[in-house]
């Protein structure tokens, strides 16, 4: 099965450095099929012969800690499940007008009850947010870096961890891993 993994806050300035090349030694190491990756912000996809998401989070976070020294997040999704993401996009106007500004949060747990209304009024700003299953879909229509609604806020809210992706990158791994 085809499999894409996300690491979470990898390759920022001073920050959990690593070459994308070492992730997919790692993965061959790991006697996973085709390696690649998509950019330098650690997207990989590659073949798996069995396990689940949460499984596969588990052991590539185990091995990444122990072969590269690098402790981060991983968020797996299978090829069904990346093509259920989007498809369940519930900006569909806002993903052709401005796909830049639309960010694809991918969570490690669905949210709790309550949880995505207190997300909901914790925002400030003109933000808007959509949660389907493990993915907050966020509009920011003034763009991220002036946004109060940060991936700190977001966690902190939905009571899970979470890494996010542009609707551009979405959409490029999607082509990755399409049948």
């Amino acid at each position: 099965m085809l499999v894409i993994a996300l690491l979470r806050a990898v390759n920022l300035p001073a920050h959990n450095k690593v070459g994308m090349a070492s992730l997919c030694e790692m993965l061959l190491d790991l006697e996973f099929g085709s390696p690649r990756s998509l950019l330098q912000s650690g997207n990989l996809v590659f073949e798996a012969a069995s396990g689940t998401s949460s499984s596969l989070e588990r052991r590539l976070e185990k091995e990444a800690q122990r072969r590269l020294g690098l402790e981060t997040d991983f968020f797996v999704r299978t090829a069904r499940e990346w093509r259920a993401v989007l498809a369940a996009n519930p900006f569909h106007a806002e993903a052709k007008r401005d796909p830049g500004h639309l960010l694809v949060m991918f969570l490690k747990e669905p949210p709790g009850g309550g949880a995505v209304a207190e997300l909901q009024g914790a925002i400030t700003g003109r933000e808007v947010v959509g949660v389907v299953g493990r993915q907050a879909y966020i509009v920011y229509p003034d763009g991220v870096g002036r946004s109060r609604l940060t991936t700190a806020l977001l966690e902190r809210k939905l009571r899970t961890r979470a890494t996010g992706r542009n609707w551009n990158t979405v959409v490029k791994l999607g082509r990755l891993v399409a049948d």
